[in-house]
């Protein structure tokens, strides 16, 4: 990965509309989408993956009426993904958690991974009860793989624009989203940049003094 090239470089806010990433590109992100890490491997999220023009003109109509001018880079991005965070952590999901890890042998022994499921549990209802803040816990676990993927797409030679201008409520009712039991949370869109939009000034970022404490 070409880091100094990343870390000079503006975020792309606009696709050509007229590229399209190759499946076997798309095959291999959403691979490792479904293999990034999550707290506990709590697994909050179901993705809903858009590729047609059908679906990312669905998506763009659903955005909300202030966030309008955003449609259009749904609908010039190659892929679009809805990222979704499951509204609570009910038993049935906790179970089929556990019961996964068993399928694949997460751990060596059965009482290895029955004492990790007893902390698990444990933790969910630290967050749950104590904490009350499980939504937004989940809600962490969310940003952090869609910055893993943003990362996996680069490697990949795609773009990645993560967008928060959106009204999660329309998305949902278009999408049928909370009557599964998630919410949207981010979007993602995905393509290669319209090079006649690309921003070409310098990055501005707080200089290193200001960031970083050494101890």
């Amino acid at each position: 990965m070409d880091l100094d090239k990343i870390m000079n470089k503006h975020l792309s806010r606009y696709f050509d509309g007229s590229k399209t990433i190759p499946q076997e590109t798309v095959d291999k992100l959403l691979q490792f989408l479904r293999s990034a890490p999550t707290s506990t491997n709590i697994q909050p999220n179901h993705f809903i993956v858009l590729s047609t023009p059908e679906g990312k003109a669905k998506l763009a109509a659903n955005l909300g009426e202030r966030f309008a001018d955003n449609g259009e880079k749904i609908t010039n991005a190659s892929h679009a993904i809805i990222m979704t965070t499951r509204a609570d952590i009910p038993e049935e999901h906790l179970d089929a958690v556990f019961g996964k890890e068993r399928e694949d042998s997460r751990f060596p022994t059965l009482d290895k991974q029955e004492n990790w499921e007893r902390m698990t549990r444990d933790f969910v209802n630290l967050r749950k009860y104590t904490y009350k803040d499980a939504y937004h816990w989940m809600e962490k676990q969310t940003y952090m793989v869609l910055g893993l993927v943003m990362m996996a797409a680069a490697e990949l030679g795609v773009e990645a624009m993560p967008l928060e201008g959106f009204d999660p409520v329309p998305i949902d009712k278009a999408f049928d989203i909370r009557e599964t039991g998630y919410t949207t949370t981010v979007l993602l869109a995905l393509g290669y940049p319209d090079l006649t939009k690309q921003y070409t000034t310098a990055i501005s970022r707080f200089e290193p003094d200001q960031l970083f404490t050494f101890a």
